[in-house]
């Protein structure tokens, strides 16, 4: 239950990122004011499609894996992934125009990542292979008799 649960979360949390990383680039000021920074780019917004298709490219990974019933990829990329969240809020933090409401969004990517990623992790058992050997049986005829010797 709880497997499923975390794959609905990671999915919907993939298409999450797919449309944040959209916004970047189909509305710029939008999606920078959401991610929690403000800063003048003077018609330049390099920085929006950079942040914009690094979180498509991590949106459409994660809903990958969950189609792709990749439960150990995912729960690695989850925890990997962790580390995206964390540098955002960092980022958003370290501006003296922004507080914990700003940082919020960043720490429930953090919590989620987290979480679903253990849950994934934990439930992935392991598979033993068995190595089954033949034995070789040499088999030899007569000739004369055609008669197994």
């Amino acid at each position: 239950m709880t497997t499923k649960v975390s794959y609905s979360i990671a999915f919907l949390t993939g298409l999450g990122l797919i449309f944040i990383g959209a916004r970047f680039f189909l509305s710029p000021e939008v999606a920078e004011a959401g991610f929690g920074i403000h800063f003048n780019e003077q018609g330049n917004y390099s920085f929006h499609y950079i942040k914009g298709i690094r979180d498509i490219f991590s949106g459409l990974l994660i809903c990958l894996f969950v189609l792709m019933n990749e439960k150990r990829a995912l729960g690695v990329t989850l925890l990997a992934g962790t580390m995206v969240p964390i540098s955002d809020m960092l980022i958003v933090l370290s501006k003296n125009y922004n507080g914990f409401v700003q940082a919020v969004p960043h720490i429930l990517a953090i919590i989620i990542c987290l979480i679903s990623g253990i849950i994934l992790l934990a439930s992935t058992q392991t598979k033993k292979h068995t190595i089954r050997t033949r034995g070789y049986i040499k088999l030899t005829h007569s000739a004369a008799t055609n008669k197994k010797k």
